[in-house]
Protein backbone atom coordinates (compact mmCIF):
# COMPACT_ATOMS: atom_id res chain seq x y z
CA UNK A 1 0.00 0.00 0.00
CA UNK A 2 1.51 3.33 -1.09
CA UNK A 3 0.86 6.60 0.73
CA UNK A 4 1.62 10.26 0.15
CA UNK A 5 4.96 9.99 1.96
CA UNK A 6 6.10 7.25 -0.45
CA UNK A 7 5.41 9.64 -3.33
CA UNK A 8 7.19 12.51 -1.57
CA UNK A 9 10.26 10.37 -0.81
CA UNK A 10 10.39 9.04 -4.38
CA UNK A 11 10.28 12.58 -5.72
CA UNK A 12 13.14 13.70 -3.45
CA UNK A 13 15.21 10.65 -4.36
CA UNK A 14 14.71 11.49 -8.03
CA UNK A 15 15.46 15.21 -7.59
CA UNK A 16 18.19 14.96 -4.93
CA UNK A 17 19.89 11.56 -5.24
CA UNK A 18 22.83 13.03 -3.34
CA UNK A 19 20.78 13.24 -0.12
CA UNK A 20 19.75 10.46 2.24
CA UNK A 21 16.02 11.13 2.58
CA UNK A 22 15.33 8.06 4.75
CA UNK A 23 14.35 10.16 7.82
CA UNK A 24 11.39 11.47 5.80
CA UNK A 25 9.98 7.95 5.60
CA UNK A 26 9.43 7.96 9.37
CA UNK A 27 9.17 11.57 10.45
CA UNK A 28 6.97 12.79 7.60
CA UNK A 29 4.52 10.04 8.56
CA UNK A 30 4.71 11.08 12.21
CA UNK A 31 4.05 14.68 11.17
CA UNK A 32 1.09 13.72 8.97
CA UNK A 33 -0.30 11.49 11.70
CA UNK A 34 0.04 14.35 14.20
CA UNK A 35 -2.16 16.52 11.96
CA UNK A 36 -4.79 13.76 11.78
CA UNK A 37 -4.63 13.32 15.56
CA UNK A 38 -5.04 17.05 16.07
CA UNK A 39 -8.21 16.99 13.95
CA UNK A 40 -9.54 13.98 15.88
CA UNK A 41 -8.80 15.70 19.20
CA UNK A 42 -10.51 18.90 18.14
CA UNK A 43 -13.58 16.96 16.99
CA UNK A 44 -13.79 14.94 20.22
CA UNK A 45 -13.41 18.07 22.34
CA UNK A 46 -15.77 20.26 20.33
CA UNK A 47 -18.53 17.69 20.89
CA UNK A 48 -18.19 18.59 24.58
CA UNK A 49 -17.71 22.33 24.01
CA UNK A 50 -14.04 22.23 24.97
CA UNK A 51 -10.93 23.61 23.34
CA UNK A 52 -7.80 21.41 23.34
CA UNK A 53 -6.11 23.60 25.94
CA UNK A 54 -9.18 23.36 28.18
CA UNK A 55 -9.09 19.57 27.93
CA UNK A 56 -5.37 19.58 28.82
CA UNK A 57 -5.91 21.59 32.01
CA UNK A 58 -9.07 19.75 33.06
CA UNK A 59 -7.53 16.32 32.52
CA UNK A 60 -4.36 17.32 34.39
CA UNK A 61 -6.58 18.04 37.38
CA UNK A 62 -8.62 14.88 36.81
CA UNK A 63 -5.50 12.68 36.72
CA UNK A 64 -4.37 14.16 40.04
CA UNK A 65 -7.07 12.11 41.78
CA UNK A 66 -9.48 13.26 44.45
CA UNK A 67 -9.86 16.07 45.38
CA UNK A 68 -8.75 16.89 41.79
CA UNK A 69 -6.62 19.88 42.59
CA UNK A 70 -3.14 21.14 41.77
CA UNK A 71 -1.16 24.32 42.25
CA UNK A 72 -0.77 26.59 39.23
CA UNK A 73 2.92 25.59 39.19
CA UNK A 74 2.06 21.92 38.94
CA UNK A 75 -0.33 22.72 36.08
CA UNK A 76 2.47 24.63 34.32
CA UNK A 77 4.71 21.58 34.51
CA UNK A 78 2.05 19.29 33.10
CA UNK A 79 0.82 21.54 30.29
CA UNK A 80 4.12 23.21 29.25
CA UNK A 81 2.82 26.79 29.10
CA UNK A 82 4.03 30.03 30.68
CA UNK A 83 2.71 31.28 34.01
CA UNK A 84 0.89 34.17 32.31
CA UNK A 85 -0.80 31.79 29.91
CA UNK A 86 -1.80 29.46 32.76
CA UNK A 87 -3.25 32.34 34.79
CA UNK A 88 -5.36 33.32 31.79
CA UNK A 89 -6.50 29.75 31.26
CA UNK A 90 -7.45 29.27 34.90
CA UNK A 91 -9.41 32.54 34.79
CA UNK A 92 -11.31 31.43 31.69
CA UNK A 93 -12.07 27.96 33.07
CA UNK A 94 -13.20 29.44 36.40
CA UNK A 95 -15.52 31.83 34.55
CA UNK A 96 -17.10 28.79 32.82
CA UNK A 97 -17.53 27.03 36.17
CA UNK A 98 -15.15 24.19 35.28
CA UNK A 99 -12.52 24.96 37.94
CA UNK A 100 -12.35 26.97 41.14
CA UNK A 101 -9.51 28.66 42.98
CA UNK A 102 -9.01 27.83 46.64
CA UNK A 103 -6.51 29.10 49.19
CA UNK A 104 -3.56 26.74 49.63
CA UNK A 105 -3.62 25.64 53.29
CA UNK A 106 0.15 24.97 53.21
CA UNK A 107 1.03 28.38 51.70
CA UNK A 108 -0.91 31.48 52.77
CA UNK A 109 0.08 33.28 49.56
CA UNK A 110 -0.66 30.37 47.27
CA UNK A 111 -3.77 29.01 45.62
CA UNK A 112 -4.93 25.62 44.47
CA UNK A 113 -6.97 25.01 41.35
CA UNK A 114 -9.73 22.44 41.83
CA UNK A 115 -11.91 20.74 39.27
CA UNK A 116 -15.62 21.36 39.78
CA UNK A 117 -18.20 18.59 39.32
CA UNK A 118 -19.08 20.08 35.92
CA UNK A 119 -15.38 20.21 34.97
CA UNK A 120 -14.94 16.59 35.98
CA UNK A 121 -17.97 15.47 33.95
CA UNK A 122 -16.81 17.37 30.86
CA UNK A 123 -13.27 16.01 31.15
CA UNK A 124 -14.55 12.44 31.54
CA UNK A 125 -16.93 12.72 28.59
CA UNK A 126 -14.33 14.36 26.33
CA UNK A 127 -11.77 11.69 27.25
CA UNK A 128 -14.23 8.95 26.29
CA UNK A 129 -14.83 10.69 22.95
CA UNK A 130 -11.10 11.11 22.35
CA UNK A 131 -10.41 7.46 23.08
CA UNK A 132 -13.09 6.42 20.59
CA UNK A 133 -11.44 8.62 17.92
CA UNK A 134 -8.00 7.23 18.72
CA UNK A 135 -9.21 3.61 18.68
CA UNK A 136 -10.57 4.22 15.18
CA UNK A 137 -7.19 5.60 14.04
CA UNK A 138 -5.38 2.54 15.43
CA UNK A 139 -7.94 -0.01 14.24
CA UNK A 140 -5.71 -1.31 11.42
CA UNK A 141 -3.01 -2.38 13.89
CA UNK A 142 -3.06 -5.52 16.01
CA UNK A 143 -2.53 -5.29 19.77
CA UNK A 144 1.06 -6.49 19.24
CA UNK A 145 1.70 -3.89 16.53
CA UNK A 146 0.30 -1.13 18.76
CA UNK A 147 2.63 -2.21 21.59
CA UNK A 148 5.62 -2.29 19.22
CA UNK A 149 4.77 1.12 17.81
CA UNK A 150 4.33 2.57 21.31
CA UNK A 151 7.74 1.23 22.34
CA UNK A 152 9.45 2.65 19.25
CA UNK A 153 7.82 6.05 19.65
CA UNK A 154 8.76 6.07 23.35
CA UNK A 155 12.41 5.64 22.31
CA UNK A 156 12.11 8.77 20.19
CA UNK A 157 10.11 10.93 22.61
CA UNK A 158 11.71 10.00 25.97
CA UNK A 159 14.82 12.15 25.46
CA UNK A 160 12.63 15.21 24.83
CA UNK A 161 10.46 14.49 27.87
CA UNK A 162 13.51 14.22 30.13
CA UNK A 163 15.23 17.49 29.22
CA UNK A 164 15.81 19.54 32.42
CA UNK A 165 14.06 22.89 32.68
Amino acid sequence: MEDEVDRLVAAWRRERPDLDVEPLEVLSRVSRLARHLDRARRLAFSEHNLEPWEFDVLTSLRRAGAPYQLSPGQLLTQTLVTSGTMTNRIDRLAKKGLVERLPDPSDRRGVLVRLTAEGRDRADQALAGLLAQERAILAELSRTQRAELAALLRQLTAPFDNIPG
